[in-house]
């Protein structure tokens, strides 16, 4: 099933950056996706979404599970490195978030730092299967804001965790079995602070490369404040 998915993948500057500071990552095996968004109003936040993309890229995959997260996750510690010493050497925060999809042995796996997601769309149903590194999320979670209030939160774009924030990288995963006909979508914030969930759902009925179009269409006609960028992946059946 995972060697037959198929995917797609988009990612825009929006309306109102001067530059795109995400990066999408598609894996040649055909079983592996990210999206990884430069922190905005950081030096080099593009070049550390890059270099997150460049290392998972060049990740040798062998269709376990187990093996792979464990491969992936080695590469984002060291992308984590690679970042940390060169906002040293900057003498300021240089970061980025990441969010990954990685299927095999008929199950998935999503391994995630900051505030970009994965979601999973299954029988009409979408489901967040990350969980936002983030100052709202923390407030939402503890009951001080409601879910609603999260996005236009002075706090919205604080992020807790970042590929570079730290020396010791805190990584995320969860798993779960992927079911012949389920949708994956990877993407940055630029797509969920302007979309609802059952906006997105609908777009996601679509074939990949168009509910890719759908998608950042949808945001682009919201003034798409900042980047934006999705992966779309589509089991068969």
């Amino acid at each position: 099933m995972n060697d037959h998915a198929e995917a797609a993948a988009l990612s825009h500057v929006g309306c109102v950056r001067t530059a795109n500071e995400d990066s999408v990552m598609t894996h040649p095996g055909g079983s592996f996706w990210a999206v990884a968004d430069g922190m905005g109003g950081h030096a080099r936040g593009d070049w550390a979404s890059q270099t997150v993309a460049a290392r998972l890229h060049a990740v040798s995959l062998t269709g376990g599970l187990d093996h792979d997260c464990e491969a992936i996750a080695d590469a984002l510690a060291a992308a984590n490195a690679e970042v940390v010493e060169a906002g040293r050497v900057a003498v300021r925060t240089i970061g980025t978030t990441v969010a990954a999809l990685l299927l095999a042995e008929g199950r998935c796996a999503c391994l995630w730092v900051g505030d970009s997601r994965v979601y999973r769309l299954r029988g009409g149903m979408l489901r967040q299967m990350t969980r936002d590194h983030s100052q709202v999320d923390q407030l939402v979670a503890a009951g001080i804001i409601r879910p609603e209030e999260a996005a236009d939160h002075p706090l919205a774009n604080v992020v807790t965790r970042a590929i570079g924030g730290e020396p010791d990288l805190a990584l995320d995963v969860v798993e779960d079995a992927a079911v012949a006909g389920d949708v994956f979508l990877l993407c940055s914030d630029g797509l969920n602070k302007c979309l609802s969930d059952a906006e997105i759902a609908a777009l996601l009925e679509a074939a990949p490369a168009a509910a890719c179009d759908a998608l950042v269409r949808a945001v682009l006609a919201r003034g798409a404040p900042d980047n934006v960028s999705v992966v779309v992946v589509r089991l068969p059946g």
